[in-house]
C-alpha cells in the first residue's frame, strides 16, 4: 500500500474518471466519488478532497483503494492513505506523482473539479490511532510517508487531545516537506517536530545532510521507559532502518507499528 505513492502496476492508457459504482454501506463496496478540491502541496504531490456517497468515516491512519475507469472499461485500482479525519463526508489523499505511473499521474495533473472517481474503504485496523488513546506517540515518517501520520496529527488537534506527540520527518530536501506551512506554523497543542534532510538542508541548519539514524531517534524521540506507539512509515529501506533503531534504542517492538510502500 502506498501512502502517498502509486501502488501495484498496471497497463493500459485512457483513464479518466468514472460515473460508475454504487452506493452501498458495506465498506467493501466502490463509491462513486466527486473530486471537490485539488491542493499542490510540492512540485510532485498533490492533495486531492473527495467526496463520495455514503462515506461511513474512518480512522486516522487507515487507507482505500481509488478506481479509475476508462471509455473502454479498462480500470486501475490503486491504494491511498488518507491525509486526514473525515469532515463533512469529505476524505482527503495528498498523492506523490510517480514519474511512470498511470494513476497517480493522472489524478495529480488530470482529473477535473467536479469529475467522478470510485473508492472503497476504509482499509486497515492496526495502522491506526485513536483520540482515546493517552500513549505518547511518536511518529517516524520517510517522504510521503507523512501523509497517514498527518492524518494522526490532525485527529489529535480536532480531538483536543493532549496525548504527548512527536514527529521525526525525513525528506531529501527543503522543496520535498509536504505539508510545510502547516508545519511550520506554532503548534498549541504541544506536537514537536524535527524536519531532517538527506540530500540538501536549508541554511543554518546545524545536522548535515544524511539518512536518517538512531541517533536522530534518540535525540528526537521518545525515551523507551515512556513505552510511547510507535508510527513508522515510508519505503521500504527507511521503515528497516527506523524500526530496526528504535529497537536498538530498548523501544518494544510491539509498540512499533509500520506501514511502507515500494
Amino acid at each position: 500500500m502506498g501512502p502517498g505513492q502509486e501502488s501495484g502496476a498496471a497497463a493500459g492508457g485512457g483513464l479518466s474518471g468514472s460515473a460508475g459504482g454504487t452506493s452501498a454501506p458495506a465498506t467493501s463496496a466502490w463509491r462513486r466519488a466527486r473530486l471537490v478540491e485539488r491542493r499542490v502541496e510540492t512540485p510532485t504531490a498533490v492533495t486531492l478532497v473527495f467526496e463520495p456517497e455514503g462515506w461511513p468515516g474512518h480512522l486516522a491512519g487507515q487507507h482505500a483503494d481509488i478506481r479509475l475507469t476508462a471509455a473502454d472499461g479498462y480500470t486501475a485500482v490503486r491504494s491511498y492513505s488518507m491525509a486526514a479525519p473525515a469532515r463533512d463526508g469529505l476524505v482527503e489523499f495528498t498523492i506523490q506523482r510517480v514519474g511512470d505511473g498511470e494513476v497517480s499521474t493522472y489524478l495529480c495533473d488530470d482529473l477535473p473539479i467536479g469529475a467522478y472517481a470510485e473508492v472503497k474503504g476504509p482499509i486497515g485496523g492496526w495502522f491506526v490511532w485513536r483520540e482515546t488513546d493517552t500513549a505518547p506517540v511518536l511518529l517516524v515518517a520517510g517522504g510521503s510517508g507523512i501523509v497517514p501520520l498527518r492524518a494522526m496529527i490532525r485527529q489529535r488537534r480536532d480531538a483536543g487531545s493532549r496525548a504527548p506527540f512527536r514527529l521525526v520527518y525525513s525528506v531529501r530536501t527543503p522543496a520535498d516537506v509536504i505539508y510545510a506551512d502547516e508545519l511550520a506554523r506554532p503548534d498549541a497543542t504541544g506536537l514537536e517536530t524535527a524536519v531532517l534532510y538527506t540530500r540538501r538542508a536549508p541554511d543554518g541548519s546545524t545536522r548535515p545532510p544524511a539518512r536518517i539514524g538512531l541517533a536522530d531517534l534518540n535525540t528526537h524521540g521518545w525515551p523507551p521507559d515512556f513505552q510511547p506507539t510507535c508510527f513508522v512509515c515510508g519505503p521500504n529501506g527507511f521503515v528497516e532502518t527506523a524500526a530496526k533503531a528504535l529497537i536498538a534504542l530498548g523501544h518494544d517492538s510491539h509498540r512499533i507499528k509500520t506501514e511502507r510502500f515500494g
